[in-house]
């Protein structure tokens, strides 16, 4: 038996790998940070051997409820992510899987890796809808990339999209793709009315050094993305420095930042009810969205999310948060699970990176149904 993760987003140490029912291993912090939970390994063995795959830490982890009626994910061709069985005891996360080929990968949520995001990126461009501009740098030297849907024009509203400031919430980008396809799809209709009545700026992968070096939640050197909008710096969080200074040299109408939660098995928004400036213009737009979204897909619900802010307390370090106040304009935290959606339960694959894509296509008429009145 064989256990690696030295490639893209891999994260794991081996403990113990004498038995194929007694595999011990654990999941590796961030680097400069407490955060872990993210895992993406190799296990290379005797197919149709059954294994148990103990990962003794996760009961340090960043959100020990994240595991509760939580499934791994593996796959034999890294395309197609399927559930294994998987308990959590009080302690360790326990795979228990008899895989049919010699070399099986199993990761926290269907991986996106950085070569799948520069393709996606680059064929984007081929769109005459589409531009690419690169913003800068990140701190391991790797471009953050911004793509710019439709004709600039000052009448146009201007809706921007970031996902994966989490790295670890590789769902994130599968959605991102999903919009992308259809947002650029020449014959759809809603998008062709939605690029003669806005522009759209889109920022697939937030953090892809944490994401290339197998991260939950942090960059290169530890820091929390979605925490450093109000103060970003070149040396501890370059990646939002960038985004956040061609914001503001080009406005924004509308924000999306995409993100995936641990513990809860639902798709839900997040808003700005707790920002200084939110009124009845703005919860009258977010409402408006939600329910053009629940329309949209029986994916979406606005029953099951976070407790809402309580008026003048929101935490202003967090994007959604801070662009709302910055820009006076309809924000929002979209997030999606790493286990079921509970209302739509799936027992081979939970949530998905397929479903993952098909919610991105879904936002479109949610976002159309609101562009009139975002300003």
């Amino acid at each position: 038996m064989k256990i690696t993760s030295n490639f893209d987003s891999g994260n794991i140490e081996v403990v113990a790998l004498a038995e194929p029912n007694d595999i011990q291993l654990k999941i590796i912090k961030d680097n400069q940070s407490d955060f872990f939970q993210w895992f993406h390994f190799r296990l290379q063995t005797t197919a149709q051997t059954s294994h148990k795959l103990a990962i003794i830490n996760a009961h340090e982890s960043a959100y020990v409820k994240g595991w509760e009626d939580y499934y791994a994910v593996a796959s034999y061709d890294r395309e197609n992510w399927f559930r294994v069985d998987t308990k959590y005891d009080g302690k360790s996360l326990v795979i228990e899987h008899t895989p049919e080929f010699e070399s099986v990968f199993y990761a926290y949520f269907a991986p996106y890796s950085y070569e799948r995001h520069l393709n996606l990126i680059h064929q984007s461009q081929i769109s005459p809808f589409c531009q690419l501009e690169d913003l800068g740098e990140t701190l391991d030297g790797r471009d953050m990339s911004l793509l710019i849907i439709g004709e600039p024009d000052e009448n146009k509203k201007k809706i921007w999209m970031t996902a994966r400031q989490h790295p670890g919430e590789t769902m994130a980008e599968w959605f991102v793709e999903g919009f992308l396809s259809r947002i650029l799809d020449e014959e759809d209709g809603t998008a062709r009315k939605l690029l003669e009545e806005a522009v759209f700026y889109v920022v697939p992968n937030m953090n892809p050094d944490g994401s290339a070096r197998g991260h939950l939640r942090t960059n290169a050197v530890g820091s929390n993305l979605n925490r450093e909008w109000q103060t970003p710096s070149l040396e501890k969080s370059p990646e939002v420095y960038h985004v956040r200074e061609k914001m503001l040299e080009i406005g924004v109408d509308m924000y999306l930042d995409v993100h995936g939660d641990e513990a809860l098995p639902y798709n839900f928004v997040a808003g700005c009810e707790g920002n200084p400036s939110y009124d009845e213009r703005h919860k009258a737009l977010e409402d408006a969205f939600k329910h053009a979204y629940m329309m949209a897909t029986p994916e979406f619900q606005d029953e099951f999310g976070y407790d809402k802010d309580e008026p003048g307390k929101a935490n202003l370090t967090v994007a959604a948060n801070w662009v709302g106040e910055q820009f006076k304009c309809l924000s929002y935290t979209i997030e999606m699970p790493f286990k079921d959606n509970a209302d739509l339960p799936d027992e081979l694959y939970g949530w998905s990176d397929i479903r993952s894509i098909k919610l991105g296509k879904d936002v479109l008429p949610a976002i159309l149904a609101v562009v009139p009145k975002l300003r």
